[in-house]
């Protein structure tokens, strides 16, 4: 373990923390009143501090599914909203009472992908989160499950917190579990399994370790707490998957405290704001295949995309829609907001920048993807239009 890493824990100001289901909702037997009141009270002593703290939280669909007095987590859509709606009402007056016995009031946050899709209402609930921070308000973030479909969904908690962290341009986010962290291999089939104290969040050791599924009350599971820590660590943040029954977690690990897995952003810098929303968005309108010469000059050099760099055209995009970059072994290599709808990118593929104005019969801007709209990936996942 690194202390340096521990130490800058210290240091950071803004946070997101996320709760899970399980937590919550003491496995399924409605929600814990006791354990929220004493994260209301760490998290108050944290704002106490100077700390900003912003609280994506798990829970309202199965507080509905306990109050509904279903045996269990339904499956379809219709079922799942209506416990978010009958669930989500407790959830929020929970919290407020707890955040009430010490002096501070809370809000109600929802979103869908469209939200944080489009730039005008992305930039309108940045906006109103840090107004609420600075005002000393808790915002109490979720998913809008009572109304997102599966084509808005942005999927689960883990990947809310994580747009959070980019919506904010969140220091740190803390991911509280009913685990002690991320281990090296299944504990709960490998005995002597060890806790990962720290790593890298691109590590490619911890997806490999980490299980896929989510337990019967959400829909995440450590899988998706990883891919969350990276693309929290894409803007520049930590992360901590800990877990949420230790006493005192939050201000021990503020303090430096050596619990949980630390997971450490791969750069220091930030990006841009807009770099940032880019990043944020989760599903593609298309794909543009890219020689080995393109590839190396969006992903090294950090340049814009020429026509002259694409093979090939994927899927039905507009002007202005986020698009995949995918290298010659089908990695993704970047995503980035089109200058061309797939028509006309398909006319261009291959070509000089000098024949735009031949091809398309007009003049149009010599790239297709320029730098400043142009996110590198790391390119574990290969996307597909519509995913």
């Amino acid at each position: 373990m690194k202390m340096e890493s521990r130490e800058s824990l210290k240091d950071a100001r803004r946070w997101v923390v996320k709760i899970g289901s399980a937590l919550l909702t003491a496995d399924g037997r409605g929600l814990d009143r006791t354990r929220l009141a004493d994260w209301a009270r760490q998290i108050a002593a944290l704002c106490e501090a100077d700390r900003q703290v912003m609280l994506v939280s798990s829970g309202a669909v199965a507080e509905g599914v306990v109050r509904l007095g279903w045996p269990r987590r339904p499956a379809s859509l219709s079922d799942l909203q209506a416990a978010a709606s009958v669930g989500q009402a407790g959830l929020v007056e929970a919290y407020a009472q707890c955040f009430q016995q010490h002096g501070r009031q809370t809000a109600q946050v929802l979103i869908t992908h469209d939200d944080v899709s489009n730039r005008g209402r992305y930039l309108n609930a940045r906006s109103t989160l840090l107004r609420l921070a600075q005002l000393g308000v808790i915002p109490i973030i979720n998913e809008n499950d009572a109304i997102a479909t599966d084509e808005i969904r942005v999927g689960d908690n883990d990947t809310m917190a994580a747009l959070a962290v980019n919506l904010l341009d969140a220091d740190g986010l803390i991911i509280l579990t009913d685990q002690a962290g991320v281990f090296d291999a299944d504990p709960r089939r490998v005995p002597d399994a060890q806790l990962i104290s720290e790593c890298a969040a691109h590590d490619p050791k911890l997806l490999q370790v980490a299980g896929a599924s989510g337990g019967h009350l959400g829909r995440g599971g450590m899988y998706t707490k990883i891919l969350a820590a990276r693309q929290a660590a894409d803007s520049g943040a930590l992360t901590v998957i800990v877990n949420g029954l230790e006493p005192d977690v939050l201000p021990r690990l503020i303090a430096g405290e050596p619990i949980g897995t630390l997971l450490l952003p791969h750069r220091n810098e930030r990006r841009s704001a807009r770099k940032n929303w880019i990043a944020g968005q989760r599903r593609v309108r298309g794909r543009v295949n890219l020689d080995a010469g393109a590839v190396d000059v969006v992903r090294a050099s950090g340049r814009s995309l020429l026509p002259i760099g694409v093979t090939s055209v994927e899927g039905d995009f507009r002007r202005g829609d986020l698009i995949a970059c995918i290298g010659p072994g089908g990695q993704e290599v970047a995503q980035g907001l089109s200058n061309y709808d797939a028509r006309d990118a398909a006319r261009l593929a291959g070509q000089p920048s000098e024949r735009i104005a031949e091809l398309l019969g007009y003049g149009g801007v010599p790239e297709m993807i320029h730098r400043d709209n142009l996110v590198v990936t790391r390119g574990e996942l290969s996307t597909r239009p519509g995913e």
